[in-house]
């Protein structure tokens, strides 16, 4: 009568030819612990595609870190799921850091706020290698945005720098669909224009 193979000693097989190269095994090892790494994801995050996005980028960890692992220090399925919970905690902190992005005011009316969104913009410090251009960039942009309309302005802030969809834009600040739509177009006519002149040195 044949002994069922110990689990941790297939685990730990897979782990040592994932190390040495062999992408068919990664993939014996995806197949084998996935539902049980996508459960840990789930456990952090609550959403179902941010846990696959967790569990691809923890794999994609493995492929590269798989001679880290040392059976003696852990059980190879302890040692994987420490990956994918780092990788899904790691995931929800850029979300909120996101979020967090996406509440930073266009406008604040008193200076001790702190800066809104175009002065961050302005003051952004590039690196030295492409500190000059960058600059002139960013003076060029924020000149071009500050003769917008202040509707049309706001629109396309939030649009483009924070990522917002027009439904986003329009839930976001209570007008209607149609009149986001017309404020960004526009607001991004008006700029290119400005953006062209201005890089000519005609603004």
């Amino acid at each position: 009568m044949s002994q069922e193979p110990n689990p941790d000693a297939v685990l730990i097989a897979c782990l040592d030819q994932v190390a040495a190269g062999d992408a068919a095994a990664l993939k014996r090892l995806y197949d084998q612990v996935s539902p049980r790494l996508y459960g840990v994801a789930m456990q952090v995050l609550r959403d179902a595609e941010l846990a696959q996005d967790a569990l691809q980028e923890a794999f994609l960890q493995i492929w590269r870190n798989a001679g880290d692992y040392r059976a003696s220090l852990s059980p190879p399925l302890a040692w994987l799921g420490l990956i994918v919970r780092s990788r899904a905690l790691d995931l929800l902190r850029r979300r909120k850091s996101q979020r967090a992005d996406r509440t930073v005011p266009l406008h604040r009316d008193d200076p001790g706020d702190g800066p809104d969104l175009l002065e961050q913009f302005a003051d952004a410090d590039p690196g030295p290698d492409q500190r000059l251009q960058q600059s002139q960039l960013a003076q060029s942009l924020h000149h071009c945005l500050a003769k917008l309309d202040r509707k049309q302005r706001e629109v396309v802030a939030l649009a483009y720098f924070r990522d917002l969809s027009h439904s986003e834009l329009a839930e976001q600040l209570a007008i209607p669909l149609g009149t986001v739509k017309s404020w960004a177009r526009r607001g991004l006519e008006q700029l290119r224009g400005c953006l062209n002149a201005f890089t000519r040195g005609l603004a």
